[in-house]
This record gives structure tokens, C-alpha cells and sequence, in this order.
């Protein structure tokens, strides 16, 4: 007898949450039903997607896992729940209308680099949109920079400007296509398009590509374009060029005089700059790869990869003066690949801004703003919605670090591990802002902002904040804000008029950031190593070993205190901070001599009066400023013109190289809190140097001093408390051999180590610890 056709069916219905809306989802779910000779339907609900699907139980089964080994590579599927369904679902797929919840939150998928698919596409002198700069697909392109407003239709979109021809309208109509429900979908016909603009800067200099007035266009059409625009790079001139999130400064890496015309206009002395070239195996030439760098330069996120620069690699000696690292991308957009592609030779790409600005991403903007720096600009009338910098990682110990989360992760949100009873807004730190606008455990950070100590920054803070919370329909009721009285972002938390405002410690913030996003809510020591931030004794912190959890810490460890002459001053100035560990020794001004060699005598009176009447001399315990100080001593550097330069330096110079540390002593310090003295390793290392010590030799030595110290220093912390488990944090861990030797050293001692994933060390996760800390302090107050 023949079993019945029903009985051999089962059905079942699937919640899937996460990132699985504009992302090509739906088409993926109808091909995979049709594959396997499903029936049912999927349709988009608020936050989530819903299946209903029908069939024998082997290809159900087979259905389910693959739905979440083979889903497009833009999906994150955060939440998959199954349950069984009463048959019934007739024959065929379909895809069904969504239905909205007005109040439900979706993540957002961040702008990503062009789909293997579509740059084949893009490259195929067969294809119709070959050549074509704005290619897209479901699986690529620009996301986060072109939405106003959710949910995700076209016409909530920067591209309800082009209307779709009929070619374009019927792959977007059809749903096996790839570009199914694609919003950006365009072609030649019916898209963007590229400009060549002049600007003031070239008035005085041969047009390139034609003639035409200042700011008028001097090409059309993106072939002439593209070839203007090569051929001008090519000969060395300066172009600002618009991507995803605003403009890009090019010039040839290679040529020397053209990447000093740069920064010369831009303002940026000596901070290193990225270099864009045209694929992996160019990157391989100019760099050395391991395998984790190679799959970043792969990945659909695209960040610039920090890697070690080979030596006689082509590229012009002022892209990245003084270090052995290089920041390297490969093409994120079609612009990219086909410009790369003409020009022939690797380019600098920095973002679009004078210094200490946010980067310019309208054209009538950078005419305004980077009209004296560029020579050109390529245009395009595809608007951007979000300012958008590019993302900077680097590999350490075969792990990604962020140095800056922005395009391709931002804004995707970082869970906590503990939910805030009440919607919150943490405003982040004063340099390198982020902000994190958090519902229930989704905490949405913001990408990079910036250092808000300029109105344009502050304004792209406000403009972004509310984008958010239009975005993620997040009202906060609560306010999160460093301990700084003086900060601007304390201000903003301030004037937001919301019910309640909380305080967090920087260095708490820190360590909480790191805990939170390895979902630990238990006790951890921490090691929070900066360069500033503002201590609960009303002094400047920056090398604080904490016991904390994410409500309250204790202060166990620290640097000993030193004057910084100056104030913020000896940023800039590493020769002040040495003087400043000086004056609690002067009998060790041999050792110090190579750090005040060359200082003018008046400038060094100012500071020793600075110091001795305790003007303008912060006392300050800080591993950022040690290490400048460390710098000075050994004579490498005096000055900085960027803040962390010394520090860069050091890294560099020391390398991979063995070595043994130099005197570092810990000792008991009041209220049992130990203190690092740095002065025996400072006067170590002076005397070493004065008498013709290598300075790699010394910088190796130096930084194998700290993590030695500062490991048995945690280690004698969790030993005293009962906890097992380190974190690791602050910008000072951006320091990639520094972060390894004192991870391995901690380990060694049976520790468990957490260092940052999904957030930078720097203070770009102050305001996602922030965030935990208030979720923290809120859920235990409803406990009482």
C-alpha cells in the first residue's frame, strides 16, 4: 500500500532575526525553497524574517542548515527559531508583502565592497554594465550611506532620484535574479554619473581634460573621466575623489613630491597615510601578508590593513615616515577597480578633510573645503546620507584589532550582556568619539566621529546622533557622559535635558567595554593603558590596574605620578614629559641628557618654572606619555606632530627583535595601591643610550620592561582578589607587540586574557563601555 502523499509532509515556520532585510535574503530563501522542492512562502516582518515552509523532512532539514551556511554574504542571522506548522501550504514558493510593526528596530547592513559577481560584470567588455562606476547588486554596495529612513525601500533612499529603465526594473521585479529588490540597482542608462569638476586650486595650472571655468566641469562621461583623472594622478597632481562616505585625497604613492604637495596642503605633517592598490597580489608586493591580512583585503568590509611595509617597496618614503607599517586597502567600489586599473601604480587614499576635520562628502562641500588642496575632483550625483571613514585593522597574534570601526561594521550593532532597563545615549570621550545609542542589549555605535574639539566635528556628532535615532527609532530616557567636567561631550550630555545623566570613569569604560562585548559581568582585573583620561582624585590617568566589574571598580595599581609641564602641550612635545619624571630625580640628568639635547634655553626655563611653581603641570599617570617620555631619553624623538607618534616610532624601532627587561619596580603605594616607578627603567635606558646603545636594541628592551611589569602587576591583582580573568584596554593596546608580549606573559600564569574584538582598544569603545556600565547600574538599581 502506498503511503499517502500528506502524510509524508511536514511543515514548519522560521523566525529568523538579525541582519536578514535589503540584504537578498528573501531571494536566497525563494532559490533555496526551489532547489529543494519546497513549498510555502517567506515575507518580511519588523526585525525579523518569516517562513513558512513545506515538504518531506529531509529536504526541511536539508532546508534549515543551509539556510545558514549558504545565506548571502551580507546576512547576519543573530536568532533562528524553528517551530512545526500545521500542512497545507499548497505547491510553489512565493515571496509575500512585508508587514511592518511601526515600532520594531532592524540593524542596518554597512556599505561593503563590490560582489565578485558584479566586478566581473564590471570588467566583461561583453556585459552591459561594463565600465558602468555604480554596479551593484544585493550582495554589494553602498547600504548605511544612502538610507534616510527605514524601512528599506528605494524611495526611503539617496537613489529615488534615478528612476530605473525597463531592464533594470525587471531584474529588480524578478525574483531569481540576483538583483532582486536590489534599491541601488542601476545601470548607465538610468543611474549615477561621474563629473570631472576643477577646482581653485588648479586655476593656476593646465586644465586637465578640457578647459572650464573654477568648479565647472571639465569631462563627462565616465570614460573621459576616469582616463582624466588617471592620466592627471599619473602626473602627480592631487584629485578628491567621492565614494560611499564621502571624498578621498589621491595622489601617486610613489611619487615622492606629489605625496609632500599633499600633506603640505592638507596640514598633515607626518601622520602615516593609506595606500590603496589594485588587489591582493599588489598589496603582497609592497607588504607582507599572512593569512588573516590576505582575508581582509578579501573581505565584502574592506578596511585599510595595517601591514609590514617590505623594505625597497616603490612607494614614496613621506607616506609613512618613521614606521615600518604600512595602511594598505584594495578597491571597495567600481570607481575604485577602474581607476586603479588606468593609473597602474598603488595610490594614497586619505580621507577628504583639512586635519581635525570630518571628511567632506557633498560636491558643492569639497569644492568648498578641498578646493585649495585637490587639483580636481571626480564627482558624482549619487548623494550621500552619512559621512562614512574608511575602517583601520591590523592582525595581531593572527587576530584582527580595530584601530578605527567605521565603513563596512558600523553601524551594526555590538550586544551587552546585560540589557538597560531604559533606552540610553552614551556620548563617548572627547577624542576619537563614537557614541552608542542602546535599546534593550543592542547597543548601536556609532562609526568614527572624530575629536570634538571643533564645531564641524561636533555638528557631524548631532547630525549623525539623529540619523540614529530616525534609523533605529531609539528615544533615550537616560544619558551617559565621562567623568571630564570640561569635555564637550560632557556638555552635549548635559544639554540633552534627559531625565537622568550618569557618570562613568574613562578607564572604568574602558575595561568595561572590553568584558561587555566577551559577555562577562563578573569581577575582571584590568589593564587600562591610554594616553588621558580624567581619574576620580581629579588627575590625569592613563596606566590604571583596576579590579571592576560593570557597575563599580577599585584602583589596585598605577604609574607613578609625574608633572606633565605644559598640560596638553607635552603631547606634542615629548622632551616636556621627560622633564617632568626628571624633577622627581634631578640627580639623573646625565641619563636624561639626549631628551633636552637641542631645546632652546628658554623654552626649557618656561618649563622647569612650569613645573617647580606647579603651573599648568598636571600630575599624571599615564603609559601613553611614559612611552613619549621613553622616546625623549633615548633621543628618537623630541617632538611629535601627531599625537602617538613617539609611541609609533618605538614600536617600530623595536620590531620582532628579542629582549630582555630592564629594571621596573613595583611598589607599595597608599590605600593598597601599587605603583609602577617608571624612573630606573627612564634612567636605564638613558644611560644605555648615552653610551652609543642601538636604538632598536633599547626599544625592544623598553617595551619588554612594561609588559613584564604590568603582567605581574595584573597577576599579583587577580591573586589578591580571586580572579581568573584579564582585560585588556586603552589606545596604548593598539601597540601590537606590547598587547602580545603581555597577553603571553599573563597566559603563562594560567590567566585567562580578553582583548577587544569588535571594538577598537582606543577610545572609539569608550562609549559602548559607557554603555554597560549605565545597563549595569540601571538593572541593579530595579534589584533593590
Amino acid at each position: 500500500m502506498i503511503e499517502p502523499a500528506s502524510s509524508r509532509r511536514q511543515a514548519l515556520e522560521l523566525h529568523v532575526e538579525g541582519v536578514v532585510q535589503g540584504v537578498g535574503f528573501r531571494p536566497f530563501v525563494h532559490r533555496l525553497a526551489m532547489r529543494h522542492r519546497l513549498a510555502g512562502w517567506v515575507r518580511n516582518e519588523s526585525g525579523a524574517v518569516r517562513i513558512e515552509i513545506e515538504g518531506p523532512p529531509d529536504r526541511l532539514s536539508a532546508f534549515v542548515s543551509e539556510l545558514e551556511t549558504e545565506a548571502p554574504p551580507l546576512t547576519r542571522i543573530d536568532s533562528l527559531d524553528v517551530s512545526t506548522a500545521r500542512p497545507g501550504l499548497g505547491d510553489g514558493f512565493e515571496i509575500i508583502s512585508s508587514a511592518e510593526v511601526p515600532e520594531g528596530r532592524l540593524p542596518i547592513s554597512p556599505d561593503v565592497a563590490t560582489c565578485p559577481s558584479c566586478e566581473r560584470e564590471l570588467l566583461d567588455d561583453r556585459d552591459r554594465r561594463f565600465g558602468y562606476p555604480f554596479i551593484t547588486c544585493t550582495d554589494c554596495g553602498p547600504r548605511y550611506t544612502v538610507i534616510e529612513a527605514m524601512p528599506y525601500d528605494r524611495e526611503r533612499t539617496s537613489m529615488r532620484s534615478f528612476t530605473q529603465c525597463e531592464v533594470c526594473r525587471h531584474e529588480y521585479e524578478t525574483p531569481v535574479d540576483r538583483r532582486y529588490h536590489s534599491e541601488t540597482n542601476s545601470c548607465a542608462a538610468c543611474g549615477p554619473s561621474l563629473r570631472l569638476l576643477a577646482t581653485r586650486a588648479s586655476a593656476d595650472r593646465d586644465r586637465v581634460g578640457g578647459t572650464g571655468a573654477d568648479g565647472g566641469p571639465i569631462a563627462g562621461g565616465s570614460g573621459e573621466v576616469l582616463a582624466a583623472a588617471a592620466a592627471a594622478l599619473r602626473d602627480g597632481r592631487i584629485a578628491a575623489i567621492r565614494g560611499l562616505g564621502g571624498f578621498h585625497l589621491a595622489v601617486d604613492a610613489t611619487d615622492d613630491a606629489a605625496v609632500r604637495r599633499l600633506r603640505r596642503r592638507k596640514s598633515r605633517e607626518a601622520k602615516p597615510l593609506a595606500v590603496m592598490v589594485a588587489d591582493v597580489e599588489e598589496a603582497a608586493r609592497i607588504a607582507v601578508l599572512g593569512r588573516e591580512e590576505e582575508r581582509l583585503l578579501r573581505s565584502h568590509e574592506r578596511p585599510v590593513v595595517l601591514l609590514r611595509a617590505r623594505p625597497g617597496n616603490g612607494l614614496a618614503p613621506s607616506v609613512a615616515p618613521g614606521l615600518d607599517t604600512i595602511g594598505v586597502m584594495t578597491p571597495y567600489t567600481p570607481l575604485h577597480h577602474l581607476l586603479l586599473r588606468q593609473v597602474r601604480r598603488p595610490l594614497v587614499m586619505t580621507s577628504g578633510n583639512v586635519s581635525d576635520e570630518p571628511i567632506a562628502i557633498g560636491n558643492a562641500e569639497a569644492r568648498h573645503r578641498l578646493g585649495e588642496i585637490a587639483d580636481l575632483m571626480v564627482a558624482h550625483d549619487r548623494e550621500i546620507v552619512s559621512r562614512y571613514d574608511d575602517s583601520v585593522v591590523r592582525v595581531v597574534a593572527n587576530q584582527p584589532v580595530f584601530m578605527r570601526r567605521a565603513r563596512g561594521y558600523a553601524p551594526l550593532p555590538v550586544m551587552l550582556p546585560t540589557a538597560t532597563p531604559r533606552p540610553l545615549l552614551a556620548v563617548g570621550p572627547h577624542l576619537k568619539n563614537t557614541f552608542a545609542l542602546v535599546h534593550d542589549r543592542s547597543a548601536y555605535v556609532s562609526q568614527h566621529i572624530g575629536d570634538l574639539e571643533n564645531l564641524e566635528t561636533l555638528s557631524h556628532f548631532r547630525d549623525t546622533l539623529h540619523r540614529y535615532q530616525l534609523l533605529f527609532r531609539v528615544d533615550p530616557e537616560v544619558a551617559v557622559r565621562d567623568l571630564h567636567p570640561g569635555y564637550l561631550s560632557t556638555r552635549v550630555a548635559e544639554e540633552l535635558g534627559l531625565e537622568r545623566v550618569i557618570a562613568v570613569q574613562h578607564h572604568h569604560a574602558h575595561i568595561a567595554a572590553v568584558a561587555a562585548e566577551h559577555g562577562i559581568t563578573d569581577p575582571v582585573v584590568g589593564l587600562a593603558f591610554d594616553g588621558t583620561g580624567y581619574g576620580d582624585d581629579g588627575k590625569v590617568w592613563g596606566a590604571e590596574t583596576l579590579v571592576a566589574d560593570l557597575t563599580d571598580y577599585r584602583r589596585v595599581g598605577r604609574l607613578r605620578y609625574a608633572p606633565l609641564p605644559g598640560g596638553d602641550l607635552a603631547i606634542r612635545h615629548p622632551w616636556r614629559v621627560a622633564l617632568g619624571y626628571l624633577s622627581l630625580a634631578p640627580e639623573l640628568a646625565a641619563a636624561f641628557r639626549l631628551a633636552i639635547d637641542g631645546v632652546s634655553h628658554r623654552e626649557l626655563a618656561v618649563a622647569e618654572r612650569q613645573v617647580s611653581h606647579r603651573l599648568n603641570s598636571p600630575l599624571a599617570s599615564s603609559m601613553g606619555r611614559l612611552f613619549d617620555a621613553a622616546a625623549a631619553v633615548l633621543g628618537t624623538r623630541r617632538n611629535s606632530h601627531y599625537e602617538g607618534q613617539a609611541a609609533m616610532e618605538l614600536e617600530a624601532l623595536a620590531g620582532d627583535r628579542d629582549a630582555e627587561p630592564l629594571p621596573f619596580p613595583i611598589r607599595p603605594g597608599r590605600n593598597g595601591c601599587r605603583e609602577l616607578d617608571p624612573l630606573p627603567l627612564l634612567a636605564a635606558l638613558g644611560e644605555l643610550a648615552t653610551r652609543g646603545g642601538e636604538p632598536q636594541e633599547l626599544a625592544a628592551r623598553f617595551h619588554e620592561s612594561v609588559a613584564a611589569a604590568s603582567s605581574r602587576l595584573a597577576a599579583e591583582a587577580c591573586e589578591e582578589s580571586g580572579v581568573s580573568v584579564v582585560a585588556l584596554g586603552g589606545g596604548v593596546f593598539q601597540n601590537a607587540r606590547l598587547m602580545t608580549s603581555v597577553r603571553r606573559r599573563l597566559e603563562t600564569r594560567g590567566l585567562r586574557v580578553l582583548v577587544p574584538r569588535q571594538l577598537s582598544p582606543n577610545d572609539g569603545a569608550i562609549s559602548y563601555g559607557q554603555a554597560a556600565v549605565a545597563a549595569a547600574v540601571l538593572r541593579a538599581e530595579m534589584s533593590l
